[in-house]
């Protein structure tokens, strides 16, 4: 586990902390998920900015390789600026492990799970996500997620669509099932703010170690 710091003179650090807890709890919640959403885009493009994928990429390795080797992973295509697990997914299907990757199929639903290999034929999907052009479908049993903010509580701050909310939920109704934030260090908050309905999850890696709940 890495230790957490927190610079007040650091001006991303001012737009999140000013964002989730300058206005108080007075603010409506989801008013106040948008600004933590929105700071945490502008963090997560100055820690990209620095080259740190390979780096964590070795952590979620070594943290997959120590879990049972018939678990069914699902990691995702990255989009944006989010930090990319395909080299660990090549490492993992290379392993003779079950990788696939999450597909939305509609809107206020939970996600399918499509199997995946390095030689996939890939086809544009909604938000620009790259998904398997034919799918096998799988269900999961570890669910690596991206992420703009997590908390030391475990909570984290996704874009607002609940696919993954509701894809934990749908999955540990039928059996366990890890739920993993794969995201650079500096995406760590003092609090991300959560609703009920907000899954949290089981460990959190980055390229400065793992971080369990």
């Amino acid at each position: 586990m890495w230790a957490r710091r927190f610079y007040p003179e650091d001006i991303v650090f001012r737009l999140a902390y000013t964002a989730c807890y300058g206005y108080g709890w007075q603010m409506d919640i989801q008013n106040l998920k948008q600004a933590c959403r929105e700071a945490g885009f502008a963090t997560r493009k100055l820690a990209h900015a620095e080259g740190l994928d390979k780096e964590a990429n070795a952590q979620l390795t070594a943290y997959l390789k120590a879990q049972y080797p018939d678990l069914v992973i699902s990691a995702y295509m990255p989009i944006r600026t989010e930090v990319s697990p395909i080299p660990t997914m090549e490492r993992m299907v290379n392993r003779g492990r079950k990788v696939c990757v999450p597909v939305i199929v509609g809107n206020g639903v939970p996600l399918e799970f499509h199997q995946w290999t390095p030689d996939t034929e890939m086809v544009a999907g909604a938000f620009g996500a790259y998904i398997p052009k034919d799918g096998i479908k799988l269900i999961p049993d570890i669910v690596i997620t991206p992420l703009l903010a997590f908390d030391a509580h475990g909570y984290r701050m996704g874009y607002g669509g609940g696919f993954y909310d509701r894809s934990f939920e749908q999955i540990s109704a039928l059996k366990d099932v890890q739920a993993v934030g794969f995201a650079y260090a500096n995406q760590e908050v003092l609090l991300v703010p959560h609703e009920e309905t907000d899954f949290p999850l089981n460990a959190v890696i980055t390229e400065k170690g793992i971080l369990t709940f």
